[in-house]
């Protein structure tokens, strides 16, 4: 089986989605097999490849609680190689579902036991919060990559994340590691985003990728056409920037 990569930050707007969105479209455009799962109620990773989340006959909600099977949730997106288990806001409900379930953070990592093989790569969309979906989701992954704003207020909480991710490791997922952090929306003019950029490689060394994602908004308009930025603007530079952190990713973990 290949990696499985949460794609986490509890702060909301740091692209997270759009992150996930458009490297998971160009390591499939680069030939290899990626199942997104989206795991944020909001659902906007699976209305960005233009699903009807609310039309949806079963929805990762079904496959967690044991009412469908795999085959039955999975949705092909219609690029090669690039498969989809989709939400909606249903999946909220989890949070009191799973209440008083034994090992209830690792009911994702046992939906995809055995259901994933054949991918080299699941990358899971996570919900801006620290709530029972990202546990699942760090219980189940690999190794974890952080999409992050280079502005001051981005920093706050992140001692937090890294706590939980901790946490994971010493009692729910042992082989969880940071596999990088990605900077988004990035704007190298003022001199604060250039402060910030610092102090987050001095914290995270070489695990910072080289290649930082811009504002553009091409990036923005992409999700409202239902389609990842390879389709609506290949050559926008937030479609060069996220074809070259694809590449970057591949690179980093072989």
């Amino acid at each position: 089986m290949g990696k499985i990569i949460a794609f986490s930050n509890q702060k909301g707007g740091v692209g997270k989605t759009t992150t996930v969105l458009n490297v998971a479209d160009y390591v499939a455009r680069a030939g290899k097999k990626v199942l997104m799962v989206d795991i944020d109620p909001q659902g906007n990773l699976t209305s960005g490849y233009g699903f009807e989340k609310n039309e949806l006959d079963y929805t990762l909600y079904d496959l967690m609680l044991g009412n469908a099977e795999f085959k039955d949730v999975a949705l092909t997106t219609g690029y090669p190689g690039l498969d989809i288990l989709p939400c909606n806001i249903d999946l909220a409900n989890l949070e009191i579902e799973l209440a008083d379930v034994p090992n209830r953070t690792r009911v994702l990592a046992k939906a995809l036991r055995g259901k994933v093989s054949r991918y080299d790569y699941v990358m899971i969309d996570c919900p801006p919060s620290l709530g029972i979906l990202t546990l699942n989701a760090l219980g189940a992954c690999d190794g974890v990559i952080v999409p992050l704003q280079s502005e001051f207020f981005a920093l706050e909480g992140l001692s937090q994340l890294m706590n939980t991710i901790k946490l994971v490791k010493e009692r729910v997922n042992p082989k969880i590691s940071i596999y990088g952090v990605i900077l988004t929306m990035y704007d190298s003019r003022p001199t604060l985003s250039k402060q910030v950029t610092e102090e987050i490689k001095k914290y995270f060394g070489d695990k910072v990728f080289d290649e930082q994602i811009p504002r553009n908004v091409k990036l923005c308009e992409s999700p409202s056409f239902g389609v990842p930025i390879s389709q609506h603007a290949p050559k926008s530079r937030g479609g060069i920037a996220y074809e070259k952190v694809a590449e970057e990713l591949l690179r980093r973990l072989g």
